[in-house]
């Protein structure tokens, strides 16, 4: 049975203040960074493994609705370069979304290199660990790669683990399952990395105008 609302127009009453309502992904606000991160990749003649830096901003965005659905969010930017290189070792844009009402969870992933993503999964707000996943093909929660990427990288799934730490600190680990052309069989590539705070959230737009008029 569906769980849509006939009412698929009425939005509904919300709080301004996305920071006190992001549930599980209110430890993730707030810019970041990280010189211990460890790439598995996969190269012609075996898998490399190769350590990165981390810069990852996470801000406050208004609530958004869609009709009776209401989402609060963080918009990021993922900066990583490789010790020793000038240029982006990767760059990532996306949005991370919680659905109080149903415990969805939801990240967006945009790369330079032709490819999306939506991953979603479900989480509660004390939870110590999240995660989201997508799937090739799926109408929901997919991966959607250009013709280069589909025919010599094809990525079949995708998925983050994260844990929050007991210092303030959280972990990632993902796993991409990337079917390579004339290798055989599919490569788990994985990144992890352990990321700590160096600047705090921004209230988002809609709070912080409501803040100045309380003044």
């Amino acid at each position: 049975m569906s769980q849509i609302l006939d009412d698929v127009f009425t939005e509904p009453d919300f709080s301004p203040d996305t920071l006190a309502n992001l549930g599980p992904l209110q430890r993730l606000a707030g810019v970041w960074q990280s010189d211990t991160g460890m790439d598995v990749n996969p190269k012609a003649d075996g898998p490399e493994r190769r350590a990165f830096s981390e810069v990852a901003k996470m801000e406050p965005i208004d609530p958004q609705t869609n009709g009776p659905q209401l989402l609060y969010g963080l918009r990021y930017h993922i900066h990583i370069t490789a010790p020793g290189e000038s240029g982006t070792f990767h760059d990532q844009v996306g949005y991370w979304l919680w659905e109080p009402a149903t415990g969805l969870i939801m990240q967006t992933i945009a790369i330079p290199r032709g490819q999306v993503v939506l991953a979603g999964g479900t989480a509660k707000p004390g939870d110590k660990t999240i995660t989201v996943e997508a799937r090739r093909g799926d109408t929901r929660f997919g991966i959607s790669s250009t013709t280069f990427l589909e025919e010599a990288f094809r990525t079949d799934y995708y998925r983050i683990d994260i844990t929050f730490n007991d210092d303030g600190s959280w972990t990632y680990v993902t796993r991409v399952d990337l079917a390579v052309r004339g290798q055989e069989p599919v490569f788990n590539h994985t990144d992890t990395n352990t990321l700590r705070k160096i600047l705090r959230p921004r209230p988002n737009p809609m709070s912080a105008s409501t803040l100045e008029s309380a003044d």
